[in-house]
């Protein structure tokens, strides 16, 4: 299994939405900031966001066992192979994210490896 490289691309706020549905003095998300890189595979990269994860961690998955050596849904979405741009969930406020398939190998604790 490889690690992947995500990388935040943007930060957004979706001022029409927000400014009818948001709580007063919403902005983009708190949490992540553009240009910040994490490395995942199986398990959520520290400090990274629990909702964002949940709407990546697929994309992770699938890179990190190989679906980066061809293209995604028949290569009608994404042009380079081991990428994947996806975004969190927050329909307010959603963050974007590159995907990366590392050649780097993920390392596994010990007791992931007997699971």
């Amino acid at each position: 299994m490889k690690r992947v490289k995500i990388t935040v691309l943007k930060t957004t706020l979706d001022r029409e939405l927000a400014a009818e549905y948001g709580a007063e003095g919403l902005g983009a998300c708190p949490m992540l900031r553009e240009g910040q890189v994490f490395y995942g595979d199986y398990a959520k990269p520290e400090g990274f966001c629990d909702e964002a994860w949940k709407a990546i961690y697929q994309y992770v998955f699938a890179l990190a066992h190989g679906a980066g050596d061809g293209l995604f849904y028949y290569g009608d979405w994404i042009r380079k192979p081991g990428v994947a741009i996806v975004s969190c969930n927050d329909g307010l406020r959603p963050v974007i994210f590159k995907l990366e398939a590392t050649e780097e190998e993920a390392a596994m604790e010990d007791d992931q490896l007997l699971q």
